[in-house]
């Protein structure tokens, strides 16, 4: 009754063929539905973007996507329009068992600031409610799994760390995207936050 299992951004836009593709981001599916089956809670998380986000390249005129950007809350990779709210590319894989979702929390839609983490968003100061939801239902432990290792999972992992929450995550029902070498990055600052990495 202490655990649940956090599954992260299973969504189109991440899967090959979406606007964010993370390599075999699809393949992790099946197991994920099989880890499900483990736990009397399952929290999924869903990137939900406004069209034209802060975070999006196309909102800054002459830069490429995977470019920095320095952000009043510090700094931003800025993406190629994905997950926008409504759009295909943010609905879950059809694959997934959303079925068996307690909750969902969406994240990213406030326009001026991203969210990696399913906690806070990318100002490490302002909640998701997540916290609240996992407090009031008396969970202590957290599996989490999806995508992407380097970027939603490894900032879930940490703040949930941070928290207080006993952490593991799955890594072989993650995928990373490793951009400049920001997956082995991201595995060492989880193991340094006292996550567990399986």
């Amino acid at each position: 009754m202490t655990k649940a299992l956090i599954v992260i951004d299973v969504q189109n836009d991440f899967c090959p063929g979406g606007a964010l593709a993370v390599t075999g981001g699809d393949v992790i599916v099946p197991g994920i539905n099989a880890a499900m089956t483990e736990f009397r809670t399952v929290v999924l998380t869903q990137d939900w973007h406004p069209a034209g986000h802060s975070s999006f390249a196309s909102s800054h005129p002459g830069r490429a996507p995977m470019e920095m950007a320095e952000m009043s809350y510090g700094p931003q990779v800025l993406w190629p329009d994905h997950c926008v709210q409504g759009s295909a590319g943010a609905e879950f894989h059809a694959g997934l068992n959303v079925t068996r979702a307690d909750l969902i929390i969406r994240k990213g839609y406030n326009p001026a600031i991203d969210s990696y983490s399913t906690f806070f968003e990318n100002d490490q100061s302002t909640p998701t409610g997540l916290h609240g939801y996992l407090t009031e239902r008396g969970i202590t432990d957290l599996t989490m799994v999806g995508l992407a290792t380097d970027f939603c999972v490894n900032y879930s992992a940490v703040d949930a760390a941070r928290l207080g929450y006993a952490v593991r995550v799955e890594t072989t029902l993650c995928r990373g995207i490793d951009m400049d070498g920001s997956l082995a990055a991201a595995e060492a600052g989880m193991r340094g936050a006292g996550v567990t990495l399986a």
